[in-house]
């Protein structure tokens, strides 16, 4: 019999499965803002900025030089210039190259990742819809562990 977290897997899973998955091959170039509410995976070159309540992947083919990437999570294989915030989790794969800060709820590094950069733990992430409020607002609204007392 499934316990309750693995029927939250399987549920989630399922989900995950219902989203449309959009990909940017590995002979695209894209430049510019891109928005959107389900999955991409990038395997080609990508500049500029991303906002989504999606998931991202990052193959390991991809290049992104990025103003920010504001997602709900990103697996990160390829190289990755910019700052990222992820309010579920951030994974970053062996091979990985991230120049950038990130703030995540969830991390995972694996070995021989390429990493510059800080790390902010969002911790409780608020009910407030990411694109719906002023970046000033939003941050207020996060609780964030190094603010809290030791």
């Amino acid at each position: 019999m499934l316990d309750e977290k693995e029927t939250a897997k399987q549920v989630e899973r399922e989900e995950n499965r219902k989203k449309n998955l959009t990909v940017l091959g590995q002979e695209t170039e894209f430049d510019g803002v891109l928005k959107f509410t389900d999955n991409l995976i990038i395997t080609g070159k990508f500049s500029g900025k991303i906002e989504s309540s999606g998931d991202l992947e990052i193959e390991k083919s991809a290049i992104c030089d990025v103003d920010s990437i504001k997602v709900n999570s990103a697996v990160i294989s390829g190289k990755v210039n910019g700052n990222i915030i992820a309010l579920e989790r951030v994974e970053m794969c062996s091979g990985s190259k991230i120049k950038g800060d990130i703030e995540t709820g969830r991390i995972r590094i694996a070995d021989d990742v390429d990493f510059e950069g800080q790390v902010t733990m969002i911790e409780n992430p608020p009910e407030v819809d990411l694109f719906s409020v002023a970046s000033d607002e939003f941050r207020r609204a996060l609780v964030i562990k190094s603010d809290l007392p030791h």
